[in-house]
């Protein structure tokens, strides 16, 4: 419906530039023919004024002047319509640029809202579906645990989610107030892997970090940065394959990164990947779960601790996320 909306809006955008292209070439053609007109007029007046004595000197300056004043209008009318041709162009192509990137704006924010749906939906399903197998049935305790470690898996996605919209939109509009805390980021890191671990064990997780790793900056943000790219990471690597944090010691700067077996990002989506609702791939054919705001989320979270996160290819596929920490 939308796509048939802006369909039709972009044929009748066309169809008036088109116009009004047009009228601006005829309203030059007019103007060029009254001066031509004006021309022989004035030509004609000159030569009934000379009395067919066209040879003398006062009539070949005259003439002249009749020339040089047609020349000089023909200019300007060729200045005038190109200056309004041009400024006709420029506000018609910013006006189709933002007109599009509205309408792109809005596709995104619907594809959010129905993947945002379905991902509050999904863990809300299976915490409420755990919750009444626990009151209808008498289980043995280690099936029992097994459910309530499934539930807290799935709250603890709900709240995860719940975070990443909360501190976007504070983030935008600029009302969250960030603690500055001394962060050991190497048990950080280390509990955020620990925890993918339990959630996803069909990964192969691994990591390597130096020890001591510290910066200051704010806990929950800085999780929610290593999550982010962690939860990016086991979206598109394959089951049993490898996803690997490092983080390591530099000369004043520590450096994380995640580095995941997928099937990378091509260059020119690397720069759009960070953008807020931008997801990689067609909309309409997408199966990976997400809403578009994880990797857009870590770039504020870095840009609000002055430090730069990085997307390059991985060998032999995949992607490497590097987040750098000035310290």
């Amino acid at each position: 419906m939308i796509k048939s909306k802006f369909r039709v809006i972009t044929y009748v955008y066309w169809i008036l530039l088109l116009y009004i292209i047009a009228a601006l070439v005829w309203w030059f053609i007019s103007l060029e023919r009254q001066n031509q007109q004006m021309y022989l007029f004035k030509y004609q007046q000159l030569v009934g004024q000379n009395n067919g004595l066209e040879n003398t000197t006062r009539f070949e300056e005259a003439k002249h002047q009749l020339i040089d004043e047609k020349e000089r209008n023909s200019k300007k009318y060729i200045g005038e319509g190109a200056t309004f041709l041009a400024l006709i162009l420029l506000g018609a192509a910013f006006v189709y640029r933002s007109v599009r990137k509205q309408w792109q704006i809005q596709q995104q924010q619907q594809n959010f809202m129905m993947a945002i749906t379905h991902e509050l939906k999904t863990p809300i399903a299976v915490a409420k579906l755990n919750l009444e197998t626990l009151q209808k049935h008498q289980l043995e305790e280690t099936k029992r645990q097994k459910i309530l470690q499934m539930t807290i898996q799935e709250t603890n996605r709900l709240n995860a989610l719940t975070n990443n919209i909360l501190v976007s939109s504070q983030l935008e509009g600029n009302s969250y107030r960030a603690s500055k805390e001394e962060i050991n980021l190497t048990d950080l890191v280390n509990a955020c892997i620990q925890d993918f671990k339990v959630r996803f064990p069909n990964k192969n997780w691994t990591s390597v970090t130096d020890a001591d790793c510290e910066i200051e900056g704010d806990p929950l943000l800085i999780t929610i940065l290593v999550n982010n790219l962690l939860e990016n990471a086991n979206k598109y690597t394959p089951n049993n394959q490898i996803v690997k944090c490092e983080l390591k010691k530099e000369e004043h700067r520590l450096v994380l990164s995640v580095i995941d077996l997928g099937p990378g990002i091509p260059n020119e989506e690397k720069s759009k990947v960070f953008d807020k609702f931008y997801r990689v791939g067609n909309e309409a054919t997408r199966t990976t779960k997400g809403t578009g705001l994880g990797l857009y989320l870590c770039k504020k979270i870095a840009e609000s601790h002055r430090a730069t996160i990085q997307i390059r290819d991985n060998n032999p596929t995949g992607c490497i996320f590097t987040v750098t920490f000035k310290i």
